[in-house]
Protein backbone atom coordinates (compact mmCIF):
# COMPACT_ATOMS: atom_id res chain seq x y z
CA UNK A 1 0.00 0.00 0.00
CA UNK A 2 1.45 3.37 -1.03
CA UNK A 3 1.88 6.02 1.62
CA UNK A 4 -0.46 8.96 1.25
CA UNK A 5 0.74 12.41 2.19
CA UNK A 6 -1.54 14.31 4.59
CA UNK A 7 -1.90 17.88 3.41
CA UNK A 8 -3.07 20.43 5.96
CA UNK A 9 -4.90 22.23 3.16
CA UNK A 10 -6.72 19.11 1.94
CA UNK A 11 -10.15 20.35 3.05
CA UNK A 12 -9.55 23.56 1.13
CA UNK A 13 -8.45 21.61 -1.96
CA UNK A 14 -11.56 19.43 -1.67
CA UNK A 15 -13.72 22.54 -1.63
CA UNK A 16 -11.90 23.76 -4.75
CA UNK A 17 -12.71 20.45 -6.44
CA UNK A 18 -16.36 21.18 -5.77
CA UNK A 19 -16.02 24.56 -7.53
CA UNK A 20 -16.13 26.67 -4.36
CA UNK A 21 -14.98 30.14 -5.47
CA UNK A 22 -14.15 31.20 -1.91
CA UNK A 23 -11.89 28.18 -1.48
CA UNK A 24 -10.18 28.99 -4.78
CA UNK A 25 -9.68 32.56 -3.56
CA UNK A 26 -8.12 31.24 -0.31
CA UNK A 27 -5.83 28.86 -2.20
CA UNK A 28 -4.77 31.69 -4.47
CA UNK A 29 -3.86 33.90 -1.52
CA UNK A 30 -2.01 31.06 0.22
CA UNK A 31 0.22 30.31 -2.76
CA UNK A 32 0.25 33.37 -5.04
CA UNK A 33 3.30 35.13 -3.61
CA UNK A 34 5.52 32.04 -3.63
CA UNK A 35 4.37 31.02 -7.10
CA UNK A 36 4.85 34.56 -8.40
CA UNK A 37 8.45 34.41 -7.18
CA UNK A 38 8.92 31.14 -9.08
CA UNK A 39 7.54 32.83 -12.22
CA UNK A 40 9.82 35.83 -11.78
CA UNK A 41 12.91 33.64 -11.42
CA UNK A 42 12.11 32.00 -14.72
CA UNK A 43 10.62 34.75 -16.92
CA UNK A 44 12.16 37.78 -15.15
CA UNK A 45 9.49 40.21 -16.27
CA UNK A 46 6.81 41.35 -13.84
CA UNK A 47 3.91 41.58 -16.28
CA UNK A 48 4.79 38.25 -17.89
CA UNK A 49 5.16 36.65 -14.46
CA UNK A 50 1.70 37.89 -13.48
CA UNK A 51 0.23 36.50 -16.70
CA UNK A 52 1.95 33.14 -16.23
CA UNK A 53 0.77 33.04 -12.62
CA UNK A 54 -2.85 33.67 -13.58
CA UNK A 55 -2.73 31.07 -16.34
CA UNK A 56 -1.16 28.55 -13.96
CA UNK A 57 -3.86 29.05 -11.33
CA UNK A 58 -6.59 28.75 -13.95
CA UNK A 59 -5.01 25.53 -15.18
CA UNK A 60 -4.65 24.22 -11.63
CA UNK A 61 -8.30 24.88 -10.83
CA UNK A 62 -9.38 23.40 -14.17
CA UNK A 63 -7.45 20.18 -13.51
CA UNK A 64 -7.68 20.03 -9.72
CA UNK A 65 -9.66 16.80 -9.99
CA UNK A 66 -6.41 15.20 -11.23
CA UNK A 67 -4.55 16.11 -8.03
CA UNK A 68 -4.15 12.72 -6.32
CA UNK A 69 -2.86 13.91 -2.96
CA UNK A 70 0.34 11.83 -3.13
CA UNK A 71 2.18 14.97 -2.02
CA UNK A 72 1.18 18.39 -0.78
CA UNK A 73 -0.82 20.65 -3.06
CA UNK A 74 2.02 23.22 -3.20
CA UNK A 75 4.52 21.07 -5.14
CA UNK A 76 1.77 20.01 -7.56
CA UNK A 77 0.89 23.65 -8.17
CA UNK A 78 4.57 24.58 -8.46
CA UNK A 79 5.04 22.02 -11.23
CA UNK A 80 2.20 23.66 -13.16
CA UNK A 81 3.70 27.12 -12.61
CA UNK A 82 7.18 26.02 -13.73
CA UNK A 83 5.78 24.31 -16.83
CA UNK A 84 3.73 27.39 -17.71
CA UNK A 85 6.74 29.68 -17.24
CA UNK A 86 8.97 27.48 -19.40
CA UNK A 87 6.30 27.30 -22.09
CA UNK A 88 6.08 31.07 -21.95
CA UNK A 89 9.83 31.33 -22.53
CA UNK A 90 9.62 28.95 -25.45
CA UNK A 91 6.75 30.85 -27.04
CA UNK A 92 8.20 34.31 -26.58
CA UNK A 93 11.87 33.32 -26.81
CA UNK A 94 12.57 35.54 -23.83
CA UNK A 95 15.83 35.34 -21.97
CA UNK A 96 15.97 34.19 -18.41
CA UNK A 97 17.46 36.59 -15.91
CA UNK A 98 18.40 35.21 -12.55
CA UNK A 99 19.95 36.48 -9.39
CA UNK A 100 22.03 33.77 -7.86
CA UNK A 101 23.57 34.83 -4.59
CA UNK A 102 26.57 32.63 -3.96
CA UNK A 103 27.10 31.17 -0.49
CA UNK A 104 30.59 32.67 -0.62
CA UNK A 105 29.03 36.12 -1.00
CA UNK A 106 26.88 35.56 2.08
CA UNK A 107 29.95 34.48 4.05
CA UNK A 108 31.76 37.64 2.95
CA UNK A 109 29.00 39.88 4.22
CA UNK A 110 30.51 40.23 7.68
CA UNK A 111 34.01 40.88 6.38
CA UNK A 112 33.15 43.29 3.55
CA UNK A 113 29.71 44.66 4.38
CA UNK A 114 26.49 44.51 2.41
CA UNK A 115 27.80 46.80 -0.36
CA UNK A 116 30.36 44.18 -1.38
CA UNK A 117 27.67 41.48 -1.40
CA UNK A 118 25.48 43.61 -3.66
CA UNK A 119 28.42 44.02 -6.03
CA UNK A 120 28.96 40.26 -6.12
CA UNK A 121 25.28 39.64 -6.84
CA UNK A 122 25.42 42.22 -9.63
CA UNK A 123 28.39 40.39 -11.16
CA UNK A 124 26.54 37.08 -10.99
CA UNK A 125 23.40 38.65 -12.44
CA UNK A 126 25.35 40.22 -15.31
CA UNK A 127 27.06 36.90 -16.02
CA UNK A 128 23.70 35.11 -16.03
CA UNK A 129 22.53 37.51 -18.72
CA UNK A 130 25.22 36.12 -20.97
CA UNK A 131 24.36 32.44 -20.47
CA UNK A 132 22.41 30.68 -23.21
CA UNK A 133 18.72 30.24 -22.32
CA UNK A 134 19.02 26.46 -21.97
CA UNK A 135 21.83 26.83 -19.45
CA UNK A 136 19.91 29.43 -17.44
CA UNK A 137 16.72 27.37 -17.31
CA UNK A 138 18.47 24.19 -16.14
CA UNK A 139 20.58 26.14 -13.62
CA UNK A 140 17.49 27.88 -12.27
CA UNK A 141 15.41 24.72 -11.99
CA UNK A 142 18.21 22.79 -10.29
CA UNK A 143 19.72 25.37 -7.94
CA UNK A 144 16.81 27.65 -7.18
CA UNK A 145 13.70 25.54 -7.61
CA UNK A 146 15.18 22.34 -6.17
CA UNK A 147 14.30 19.99 -9.01
CA UNK A 148 16.56 17.00 -9.61
CA UNK A 149 17.90 16.19 -13.07
CA UNK A 150 15.25 13.53 -13.67
CA UNK A 151 12.47 16.03 -13.03
CA UNK A 152 14.19 18.68 -15.15
CA UNK A 153 14.51 16.15 -17.97
CA UNK A 154 10.77 15.49 -17.84
CA UNK A 155 9.86 19.18 -17.65
CA UNK A 156 12.09 20.21 -20.56
CA UNK A 157 11.60 17.01 -22.56
CA UNK A 158 15.34 16.26 -22.60
CA UNK A 159 17.39 13.37 -21.26
CA UNK A 160 18.67 13.34 -17.72
CA UNK A 161 22.26 13.32 -18.99
CA UNK A 162 21.51 16.41 -21.09
CA UNK A 163 20.19 18.14 -17.98
CA UNK A 164 23.35 17.23 -16.06
CA UNK A 165 25.68 18.36 -18.83
CA UNK A 166 23.75 21.61 -19.35
CA UNK A 167 23.97 22.27 -15.61
CA UNK A 168 27.73 21.55 -15.47
CA UNK A 169 28.39 23.66 -18.56
CA UNK A 170 26.27 26.47 -17.11
CA UNK A 171 28.28 26.43 -13.86
CA UNK A 172 31.59 26.42 -15.73
CA UNK A 173 30.51 29.20 -18.08
CA UNK A 174 29.06 31.25 -15.21
CA UNK A 175 32.29 31.00 -13.20
CA UNK A 176 34.35 32.04 -16.24
CA UNK A 177 32.08 35.01 -16.94
CA UNK A 178 32.27 36.15 -13.32
CA UNK A 179 36.09 35.89 -13.38
CA UNK A 180 36.17 38.05 -16.52
CA UNK A 181 34.28 40.75 -14.69
CA UNK A 182 36.71 40.79 -11.77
Amino acid sequence: MAARYIDINQALVDRCRQGDARAQHEVYHLYAKAMYNVCMRIVNHATDAEDVLQEAFLEAFRYIHEFRGDSAFGPWLKRIVVNRAINHLKKRRLTLLEQLPDTEDVAQQDAYGSEHVAYEVKKVHAALLQLPTGYRVVLSLYLLEGYDHGEIAQILNITESTSKSQYNRAKTKLKALIKEKT
